[in-house]
């Protein structure tokens, strides 16, 4: 087997006493990586990057599988998540302060990412995957640098909603949410038919993934962890209220978006709306993928993800040719 090396990078972000965790992931036998094979992950709302995207089962991690298919791969958690900083707002009670880690924060601390990541490799630009909210702070990035970004692939991003979003609990929002890990798997397979959710989720998977997920939270505390509640401002601000964060048209570079049928946080017809928007892409593909929910990168059919989001990025640019 492929012998893959890993560190895990703590970088300043732009804000005083506050860091950002960095993990990487490549082959040892590959030493260097063009701007199509370096890619930067970033997770969504709620679940901090190592939970979707560091994983092991099934045929690996997903970082893994990547790297171990030639690519440099770096997965973001932006202020508030896994092992990056959290706000002085989350260390009290939640109703201690305002809404935490705003969208626009986050996209801040994707930037000092990127800046990071291509002076350290001396690269022009780097390829970006985001899911769900993710998807909205990686479009918002790329809208405003194109110029470094080569490719982009969302899945199951964030978008308008028709007034009512699932990640919005109602009520009053303080600083930060606590999240129940072990209550999530009902969430998590709400959207599937009875029948199948044994076989989207295979035994042993959601246990995996809990072990993974309580550790990115110092402050756990029987199987709760804290989740930054600016999201769910935005989600008012913007989404529920049928306004864009940013404007997909902005973005020129080419696109990718990946949605599983039984998703419903972000339905495929929410996808349906976006995908034309993406008009000034060099080229831009839609996969639908059936049998998942919002989270099939950690499901049975994740494999699918993983093998369109491959294609994607070793499709060679004819714009180029």
């Amino acid at each position: 087997m492929t012998n893959l090396l890993m560190e895990n990078l703590s970088i300043p972000s732009d804000t005083a006493d506050i860091s950002l965790h960095l993990r990487h992931k490549r082959r040892s036998d590959i030493k260097t990586f063009d701007p199509q094979r370096t890619i930067l992950l970033m997770h969504g709302a709620t679940l901090p990057v190592e939970s979707l995207f560091d994983v092991p089962v099934g045929e690996g991690a997903f970082m893994d599988v990547l790297a171990r298919e030639g690519f440099d791969v770096y997965a973001l958690n932006v202020r508030g998540f896994g092992g990056s900083t959290r706000p002085s707002g989350m260390e009290g009670a939640p109703e201690d302060a305002l809404p935490q880690v705003r969208t626009e924060t986050a996209v801040r601390d994707l930037s000092t990412a990127v800046d990071y990541l291509l002076a350290a490799l001396a690269l022009p630009r780097l390829c970006l995957i985001g899911m769900s909210w993710g998807g909205t702070v990686t479009g918002a990035y790329t809208a405003a640098h194109n110029d470094k970004v080569e490719r982009l692939a969302l899945i199951a991003p964030q978008w308008i909603n028709n007034g009512v979003s699932r990640l919005d609990p109602g009520g009053s929002i303080h600083a930060y949410r606590r999240f129940n890990v072990q209550a999530f798997r009902q969430r998590w397979l709400e959207g599937a038919p009875e029948q199948k959710r044994t076989e989207i989720l295979p035994a042993g998977w959601f246990e995996q993934w809990v072990s993974v997920i309580l550790a990115s939270d110092p402050a756990e505390q029987d199987g709760v962890i804290r989740a930054p509640a600016g999201v769910i401002q935005d989600v008012r601000d913007y989404w529920s209220v049928g306004k864009s964060f940013y404007n997909p048209e902005e973005i020129k570079v080419p696109v990718l978006l990946l949605h599983a049928e039984w998703d419903l946080d972000v339905t495929t017809q929410q996808m349906g709306n976006l995908f034309p928007r993406f008009l000034n892409a060099p080229y831009r593909r839609w996969t639908e993928i059936g049998e998942g929910t919002h989270m099939v990168i950690m499901e049975k059919n994740r494999w699918q993800v993983i093998e369109e989001i491959l294609l994607f990025l070793r499709t060679r640019n004819h714009l180029e040719a």
